[in-house]
Parts: structure tokens; C-alpha cells; sequence
């Protein structure tokens, strides 16, 4: 049996092509579906088969592209709802391809219409009448060391589906021999969950000895738990499980970007309008059009983008370089954000030649922070997520999450210079840039975050969280 794990560090998603006597099976795809394609071209496979573990939110699924390109079938648990043409998945399904079989499990709990799917290869064992569960892929039922959030439905409370989660692991997944691998669809960094490991692949006897959400004794105590201090749900989430629902256009049918003037990316500011730039934090901070929002082309930029953008807003895009550009075009799809304006024709070179003015923004060391923070008047604001900040932060900090400045900016002082930090310096540049189109003139960005000030030695406080 041919196996292989598609890793996309950037969604932290996993992916994975099966196949046996040249038949080939793709399990929960990305958007952009070459990669399946070249696997299967050189494994001389033919892709038959393409199963959805269940309808992602973080992520625009490519399986409507990959099965008008290959004629496969597509397969997803029953609940779904799903309107492209598929075959509904229930407890008891199975499938033989080749020497290998899949079977089945509806596991509701992350969402109603989740499975999981059981693997066995004759060709691993040497008594074919007695082939033993090689592996199950999880999906966003469970991680390692995790299981998946439990907020993700429109029709059940989470209340509801954390006791479904509860069910599904304990009655079905861990009926499993131990010696099973466990291969799930996000790895650490996906919002689906929030303890997630680094590692890529795990046992079910590893999971049951190690993973948290499996220490908590009983089912209440596991609902209250799971229900508990969720991190924040991108509003995106709900939208891409709708886009899977029906399936996504291909990304052929996108229309080529428009190339932006300098005079008419002023107007568009002028008029409201939003531009989305790209480059590296450092770039941005020597530099920028005025009013533009930075969110760096590497790490969570996609995520971060549809979470503080939404889905329906229209950027202009400024990069380094056409093929930065394009890297963005295809990374922001990914996560369903299509309707891009253009980009900045030139760049920031081409809105400099054309007489237009910059806006920089100040850096200060963690040093030079604390040092002012003894003898002047200035704010300190920490972008971390809840639980960064329950574990240290700097004292007399304010506190409000970069996943809340899509609702508001924080109340703060416009006129006392403010400081803006995170864990090593990504996030908070995304919040001064916020910061600075909203109107603030005082911002500062915290050069290495909250690593480079307890890398310093500095003092670190531990308390309730400071809202603003």
C-alpha cells in the first residue's frame, strides 16, 4: 500500500493519498489540488476515490476540483447535507481498494457529520483472514494531543456536541487496539483545537495515556471542560463550512488580479477602501502606504487575514513582487477569501516614484521598553490569546486579543505613546498597523514580544487578565 501525509504548515492541515493496485483515495484535500495530482502521476496511481472526514471550517476544500479533474467519487458522513453529487457515509460503510479496506465511523462531536476511517492492508499482515486496523485517520475528532472544538454547528449547542465528542471517543474510536496510528487533519497551530503536539502522526495508545481531553474523568466534567475558555471562532469559519457544503469553484474560474495605479490605490483609501500589505514585518515597519494593513506573506497569514478581513472584503494587495502576489492570491483562497481587488502595480517603489507619501512605524527593544516604562508616561498592550496571558505578561499591561480587533480597537489613550506586543513580534505588527489606519498616531511596535522580554531576564507577572 502506497501512504502518504500532504502537510500545509501554513493551515497547519493535514491531507493524505491511499493507494493499492493503482487505485488511489485522497482524504480531506486542500484547495489547490496539483499536489494530489503529481503524487498520482508518479505512483502511476489513478485517484478514484476522495473522502471528507467533514465539512472544514478553517479551510476552502479542493474535492469538488479534484473530482471533476480525476471522475472520482467523493464521500462524506451523512449529516453533512452536502448538495455536490457524493456518497453518504454512515457507521458500516465500507471500502475495498485493492488489498486495502476502509471502513467507517461516525464520530459527531466536532461536528454533526464527522467520520473517521479505519485502514487495513492485507499487504501488512501475513494472515489475510485475520488483518488487523493498521491506522485511522481522525479527522477533527481527534488530534494529538487533542480533540477538536466543539462550536462549529449551527444546529447543535456546544453543550450537545461535547457530549457527542465524549460518545464518539470513548464508544467508537478507542474500541481501536492501541498499536492503531492516529492521523488527524490539523496539527499544532489550527484553531480547531487549542493543545494540540507538533508531532504528525500518534497511536491510540499514545493518545490515551497522554492527551488531556482524554484525562478528564466522566462525560460532565469532559462537556464542562471542552465548553470552557474555547479560543476565539474566526466569523469565517461558519462560511467556509458552507462553501464545502456546496462545494467550492475551481481556481481556474478566479479572475486574473487587477494591476493598481499609485493615483488610484489613493483614491480607493481615500473612498474607504482596504489595502493588504504583504511584505515582511520589518519592510512594512521602514515604510508603508498609509492606512494599509500588514499581515506578513508566511506563518498564519490566511488565517489571520480571514479572521480580521472576513471573507467578502476586497483588498488591493501590496508585495515585493508579482510572484509574492501570487503566493497571496492562492493562500488567501485557501481560506475562501476570492475577491481580492488587485494589487499595487509596482509596489511600494512605484507609490514613492509616483510622490505619494509614507508612513513608517517606531520599533522599540524590549530593553529600551523597559527602561521607559520606569521614568515616562507610556501604555503597553498585549495581542496574545487568553491563556498566553494567563501564563506571564508584563505588568500593568492592558490586554486585548488581535482576534478582537475585528469586533473593535481597544479603548485606549490616543495620546500617550502605546506599545504594542505578542509572543515574538507577528501578531502585534498586524495590531499597529490595525492601530495606525484606525487613527492612532502614538503606536509602537515591540521588537521580539513577549519571548524577547522574558529572553531579557525582565520581570513577569502572573494575574487576572486587564481588559481595555
Amino acid at each position: 500500500m502506497y501512504f502518504e501525509q500532504f502537510y500545509l504548515g501554513c493551515l497547519a492541515h493535514a491531507s493524505y493519498m491511499l493507494a493499492s493496485e493503482g487505485e488511489a483515495v485522497v482524504v480531506d484535500p486542500q484547495r489547490d489540488v496539483e499536489i494530489y495530482l503529481k503524487a498520482a502521476e508518479a505512483n502511476q496511481v489513478s485517484i478514484r476515490h476522495i473522502f471528507e472526514t467533514h465539512l472544514h471550517a478553517d479551510f476552502v476544500s479542493g474535492h469538488r476540483e479534484l473530482a471533476a479533474r480525476t471522475g472520482a467519487k467523493i464521500y462524506i458522513g451523512a449529516q453533512a447535507g452536502a448538495t455536490f453529487p457524493h456518497v453518504a457515509v454512515r457507521d458500516g460503510f465500507q471500502l475495498r481498494v485493492g488489498k486495502m479496506h476502509i471502513a467507517a465511523l461516525e464520530t459527531p462531536g466536532h461536528t454533526p457529520e464527522s467520520v473517521c476511517l479505519v485502514i487495513t492492508d492485507e499487504e501488512r499482515s501475513a494472515d489475510s483472514s485475520s488483518v488487523e486496523p493498521w491506522a485511522v485517520l481522525t479527522g477533527d475528532t481527534l488530534f494529538i494531543g487533542d480533540v477538536g472544538r466543539p462550536d462549529l454547528s449551527g444546529r447543535y449547542s456546544p453543550v450537545q456536541l461535547a457530549g457527542m465528542l465524549y460518545d464518539s471517543l470513548h464508544n467508537k474510536l478507542f474500541k481501536l487496539a492501541d498499536s492503531v496510528l492516529v492521523y488527524p487533519a490539523h496539527g499544532a497551530g489550527s484553531l480547531c483545537g487549542r493543545n494540540m503536539r507538533a508531532e504528525k502522526v500518534s497511536t491510540i495508545g499514545t493518545e490515551r495515556l497522554t492527551n488531556y481531553a482524554l484525562q478528564i474523568k466522566g462525560r460532565e466534567e469532559f462537556i464542562e471542560q471542552l465548553t470552557s475558555n474555547l479560543p476565539a471562532r474566526p466569523e469565517y469559519f461558519l462560511q467556509d463550512a458552507e462553501i464545502n457544503r456546496t462545494g467550492a469553484t475551481t481556481l481556474a474560474e478566479l479572475p486574473a488580479l487587477s494591476r493598481i495605479e499609485p493615483a488610484e490605490l489613493k483614491a480607493l483609501l481615500e473612498e474607504g477602501g482596504l489595502a493588504l500589505d504583504v511584505r515582511p514585518g520589518e519592510a512594512f515597519a521602514v515604510g508603508h502606504v498609509p492606512g494599509s494593513v500588514n499581515i506578513a506573506l508566511f506563518g498564519q497569514f490566511a488565517s489571520w487575514a480571514g479572521a480580521l478581513l472576513g471573507l467578502d472584503s476586497r483588498p488591493v494587495l501590496i508585495a515585493e513582487s508579482e510572484e509574492a502576489v501570487a503566493e497571496a492570491r492562492m493562500r488567501l483562497a485557501r481560506i475562501g477569501l476570492e475577491n481580492a481587488r488587485g494589487y499595487l502595480k509596482g509596489g511600494v517603489e512605484a507609490w514613492k516614484r509616483a510622490g505619494l507619501p509614507l508612513e513608517a512605524l517606531r520599533q522599540i527593544s524590549v530593553e529600551d521598553l523597559s527602561q521607559r516604562l520606569r521614568g515616562e508616561e507610556i501604555q503597553v498592550l498585549d495581542v496574545r490569546r487568553e491563556r498566553e496571558w494567563e501564563d506571564g505578561h508584563i505588568e500593568g499591561a492592558s490586554w486585548w486579543p488581535l482576534d478582537n480587533f475585528k469586533v473593535s480597537p481597544p479603548e485606549i489613550d490616543r495620546n500617550i505613546p502605546i506599545a504594542v506586543h505578542c509572543k515574538g513580534g507577528y501578531r502585534s505588527l498586524i495590531a499597529c498597523s490595525l492601530l495606525q489606519r484606525a487613527g492612532f498616531q502614538k503606536v509602537v511596535n515591540v521588537v521580539g514580544g513577549f519571548d524577547a522580554w522574558q529572553g531579557a531576564g525582565l520581570a513577569v507577572a502572573v494575574e487576572k487578565v486587564i481588559g481595555v
